[in-house]
């Protein structure tokens, strides 16, 4: 029953990480329209949420270190359930940028310490980040599956809709609350700066990870409004997000457990780093968009599990498990942040998205560089510190 109910809080917890920000996809030409904003501010809508799940992911460090995993991750999760349910007041741009810091800052606070969390109660079961990630996943379709659905039985108001998935936060932050008074603090901590410095594998994992998703958010932001662009209307580019996002599940589910198999976790990197560099040449010659989807599916599907098992694998412990996964989000984010704006200032300059594609391409180059040299495992540690 302990194992149940603790693998119940990495669900519900990891099942927060993503509506605010998959929510926004389907309806953001109608908020754009709505509010009259640039495509540029249209997408901070999605940019300010990864840019804070960056720069507040060292935050997680410290309130680790005064307050325990536990109570921080309820914190967290106040924070998303606040800032997600605000959004129905939302009447201005600013407002709704506010709205989207706030659930950031939340998000960005409790994704490293899931992966501490699974290193405290399940040190011998890393592969449990497959059900980190495929909650993640979940969560994603959820949110983009029906906010067109939500909006449509609200009268019309995206409001309501975007404003709907606080209500995920609700058994999340419950089941933490029997855990607050284990929750100790914790004294031990790694320094920020000596990890820059010093450890440049760390360094590698921030580079695959900003790369990752710089692509990953670019797509959630953008797919839809690529594909309206090409005809498809409100309802299918909606239906062709959940596509996206339901093709993750049983990837991320089973990715994880053919690494742990095998032990080539390179090998599952590059397959999937080529399934979206593949996905992502076929929107520029504008094949269909339920193939490229499925590729793109796929590639998101396992690099993201395969990402957050990295740093779990090579901690020795909790600590630095929460300090690794900290560093890899905050430099990983920070970089990704800037792929979904950079789409929508291309989309300004040159009015089509040929450009911000072919520079997706061109991250993807460097991720797979980046992956053939992390390889497999820590053999190279000693090289690379």
């Amino acid at each position: 029953m302990r194992f149940v109910y603790l693998a119940m809080i990495i669900f519900f917890v990891s099942l927060n990480l993503r509506p605010s920000i998959t929510s926004v996809g389907p309806l953001l030409d109608i908020i754009q329209t709505d509010l009259g904003m640039s495509g540029v501010t249209a997408s901070l809508i999605t940019t300010l949420p990864v840019f804070c799940m960056g720069l507040f992911a060292i935050l997680a460090i410290r309130l680790n270190n005064l307050l325990g995993i536990e109570r921080s991750l309820l914190l967290a999760m106040l924070l998303i359930l606040i800032a997600t349910f605000l959004r129905v007041f939302v009447n201005s741009s600013l407002f709704l940028l506010t709205t989207a810091l706030f659930s950031g800052v939340g998000i960005g606070i409790a994704g490293p310490l899931i992966s501490g969390f699974i290193k405290k109660y399940f040190p011998e079961k890393p592969g449990l980040t497959g059900l980190y990630s495929v909650s993640m996943v979940t969560g994603a379709a959820i949110a983009s599956s029906f906010s067109v659905q939500l909006f449509q039985k609200m009268n019309d108001s995206w409001q309501h809709s975007l404003s709907f998935w606080s209500i995920l936060a609700v058994p999340a932050s419950l089941l933490l609350l029997p855990l607050l008074k284990k929750g100790a603090t914790n004294k031990d901590s790694i320094s920020i700066s000596a990890l820059f410095i010093k450890n440049k594998r760390v360094n590698l994992f921030i580079l695959f990870f900003g790369c990752m998703a710089a692509i990953f958010y670019t797509v959630t932001a953008w797919l839809a409004p690529i594909v309206q662009s090409t005809g498809l209307s409100y309802s299918q580019s909606g239906m062709i997000l959940t596509l996206f996002t339901v093709i993750q599940i049983p990837v991320s589910f089973l990715i994880p457990i053919l690494v742990s198999k095998t032990g080539d976790r390179k090998t599952w990197l590059l397959v999937c780093s080529l399934s979206e560099l593949i996905g992502i040449v076929l929107l520029l010659i504008h094949f269909s968009p339920w193939v490229t989807t499925i590729f793109l599916g796929i590639g998101a599907g396992g690099l993201f599990p395969l990402a957050l098992l990295i740093p779990i694998e090579e901690a020795s412990n909790t600590e630095e498990a929460i300090s690794w996964s900290a560093m890899m989000l905050f430099g990983g984010y920070l970089l990704g942040s800037l792929g979904p704006a950079f789409i929508g200032l291309t989309v300004d300059l040159f009015d089509n998205f040929v450009p911000g594609l072919l520079v997706l391409v061109i991250i993807i180059c460097m991720m797979l560089f980046t992956i053939l040299k992390i390889g497999n495992n820590k053999e190279n540690m000693d090289e690379t510190k």
